[in-house]
């Protein structure tokens, strides 16, 4: 093991964040590299043989295809429409009602992961207003008994 430490011959490896000559910013953001640019001009040309090909194979049942085009085509997030829960209603009770939503097919298990996420964000924020009033109230006491 020591034989190949020792074998590699030391590379001098500039700073993180510096891979260029002070200087030298290098490309601009969003700037494309030559390989990107040539890859582009070839495709334009051959872009509508292609999109009628992909169509074709999805049409003839190639499922990989198919699912590729309407993910392009399909939006990415959609409304979620469920019951208004009372301002009462316990947290469980409304991760609950978003479970229930999943089993029946009305929402799918990541649109429900992202509904306990803001139900729980929901749920911190009034604990946090609860916790807030009742050290009020404690203040309040306090200078009360201070004051007498």
């Amino acid at each position: 093991m020591d034989e190949f430490v020792k074998a590699r011959p030391f590379v001098e490896r500039t700073a993180r964040g510096r891979p260029f000559a002070k200087g030298n910013p290098g490309r601009k953001p969003g700037s494309k590299n030559k390989t990107t640019l040539i890859g582009q001009a070839l495709l334009k040309e051959a872009e509508e043989q292609l999109l009628r090909k992909a169509i074709e194979m999805a049409k003839a049942g190639d499922g990989p295809m198919l699912k590729f085009l309407l993910d392009r085509i399909l939006p990415k997030e959609r409304c979620i429409e469920l019951p208004a829960p009372d301002h009462d209603c316990d947290p469980v009770e409304r991760c609950e009602a978003i479970v229930d939503a999943v089993s029946a097919g009305r929402i799918t298990p990541n649109e429900a992961a992202s509904l306990v996420t803001v139900a729980g964000g929901h749920a911190r924020i009034i604990d946090l207003s609860e916790v807030d009033e009742r050290l009020e109230a404690i203040e309040k006491q306090l200078q009360t008994l201070k004051a007498n």
